[in-house]
Order: C-alpha cells, then sequence, then structure tokens
C-alpha cells in the first residue's frame, strides 16, 4: 500500500510552506494526491464574550476568519496550481473549541496527514490542537515535517524508536511504505526491559516481522544516558544521519479524547528531521 491520499491543514501563512513543500514532494513520489484544507479559526469564546457583547462583534470575529481562510486559501492555490502534482484546496470557518471535529472528520479519509511543527516562532494557538486532532480522533498517521531542510520524498535512513508499547507497533505498520523502501531502518531501543518476552533479544521479532516484509533492519540497543528519551533518540538520529523518525504518539487527558502526552511534545519541539506518529 502507498499512500495515496495526502491532507495538510493550514491555519495561517507563518507556518504553511514546509507543509505545502512537504506534500507536494510526497504526491509526486507516491503518485498521490494532495489536499489542503485551509481554516480561518476564530479563537474567541462565545461564552466568555464580555457583558454587553452584541451581534455586530460575533460578526466581526467571524468576518476576520473568513478573510483569513480565503488568503490561506489563495496562497495554497498558488503554491499547488505549480507544483505539477494531482492537487485540491478548500477553506472552511472553525472556532477554536470545535476545531478537532473539522480536522478529524477529513483526517479519516487520509492515508497521512502532512503538518508543520507546532511548536516554535509564528505558531499560532491552533497548530497543536490539529496535530491532537488528526491523530487521535481521526485515527491517521501525521508526518510532522521542520520548518527547514529539503522535503522527504523516499526516505533511506529510517529511524524506528520501539518501545513493545501498541502505538510504536501501530505507528510502525502504517510507516511500512516508507520502511518497504528504505536501505536500512534502525530498530532502537533504549534501556530494554530486564523481564519479559524481549529481554533476551530486544527488538529481535520486530526485526523478523519487518524482514518478511523485505525491510533491511539493525537493532540499535542504547542506554538512557539523559533524562528525556527523546534526547537520546535526537542525538542516535543526528549520529546516524537518519532521515526520518517513526514513532508512537502518546496522550492523555481527563477533559478531551488525548492531549499529546510530554514525550511526544519533547520530540516534536527538538526533532531536526521529520517525524511520523501514530496512535
Amino acid at each position: 500500500m502507498a499512500f495515496k491520499s495526502l491532507l495538510t491543514v493550514l491555519t495561517g501563512l507563518e507556518d504553511a510552506d514546509p507543509a505545502l513543500r512537504q506534500i507536494i514532494a510526497l504526491a509526486g513520489a507516491q503518485d498521490a494526491h494532495a489536499e489542503a484544507l485551509c481554516l480561518g479559526v476564530d479563537c474567541t469564546q462565545t461564552g466568555y464574550y464580555y457583558a454587553g457583547a452584541n451581534a455586530m462583534l460575533l460578526q466581526e470575529t467571524l468576518t476576520r476568519a473568513n478573510a483569513e481562510a480565503a488568503e490561506i486559501l489563495a496562497h495554497a492555490n498558488a503554491v499547488l496550481g505549480k507544483s505539477g502534482v494531482m492537487w485540491s484546496a478548500d477553506d472552511g470557518v472553525a472556532q477554536i473549541a470545535d476545531l478537532g471535529r473539522h480536522v478529524a472528520h477529513r483526517a479519516r479519509f487520509s492515508d497521512l496527514v502532512v503538518l508543520s511543527r507546532p511548536y516554535g516562532k509564528n505558531r499560532g494557538a491552533a497548530a497543536e490542537p490539529i496535530v491532537e486532532a488528526a491523530l487521535f480522533e481521526g485515527h491517521a498517521p501525521v508526518l510532522v515535517v521542520p520548518d527547514e531542510g529539503e522535503p522527504l520524498t523516499t526516505p533511506k535512513n529510517i529511524l524506528v524508536a520501539w518501545n513493545q508499547s501498541v502505538e510504536a507497533m501501530r505507528a510502525i505498520r502504517r510507516a511500512l511504505p516508507f520502511l518497504r523502501a528504505a536501505d536500512l531502518v534502525r530498530i532502537v531501543v533504549i534501556d530494554p526491559p530486564t523481564h519479559g518476552p524481549e529481554r533476551s533479544d530486544p527488538g529481535g521479532l520486530l526485526a523478523q516481522m519487518l524482514a518478511r516484509h523485505g525491510v533491511t533492519c539493525e537493532i540499535d540497543v542504547l542506554s538512557k544516558s539523559t533524562n528525556r528519551v527523546s534526547d537520546a533518540l535526537n542525538r542516535h538520529a543526528v549520529d546516524t544521519s537518519a532521515d526520518l523518525m517513526v514513532m508512537g504518539a502518546y496522550g492523555h487527558s481527563r477533559f478531551r479524547e488525548a492531549i499529546l502526552g510530554g514525550a511526544t511534545r519533547n520530540m516534536l519541539e527538538q526533532a531536526k528531521i521529520p517525524v511520523f506518529m501514530a496512535h
């Protein structure tokens, strides 16, 4: 299976280009359709308007969001129109509290959602909820790309973060089109458990499964030399010149379906290469 339906969600011009460059590159490499959803986000909360707020104020925020959506759509049309790939783009307006519903609906019908990094300079309030909605509510794999660097087409040296979790295995299965085409896949295990079925051969069963798909694997067992696993993974990615990282996405919330867990946030804040995630 290849990635044939690609989606990106754009809510501002400041961080639109990394995602557009990446979705165009992948659409060309995979003979896929690139789709851009351009949203104007109303970040006000209707229930928190001050006393005396009237319909004119509500109309003003809606007008502003519509104008932003139209501006983003015009930019996406201009970039995608020159790309030579199959593409489509449309726009809409969403309140920040209802953003997840719109993103999740489109993500469910996509093979892969391509998004710019949700943290960093010029990131709006909608960036993180969009990643969360695609992963946890849309149940789609997400490729998060850094602001700089060449867009990914066919990664040749892939790092897989393996901790025996359901999330990690789901990400690996979703990433198989990339893994099969790679020259080398490094299965990275950090501080393997001293008890359990993989204590004597950490990563061995996963390597066996991937080899049956024609994937060339190596297993790298590392010690956790820092407080954060993400630091060790990012350092190893640099040391081995990896061009893609595959990992499970973790979340927790008492109020929503899920929000990004700390380990996932740390990875997305620091990673210098694209990160492929699934939940």
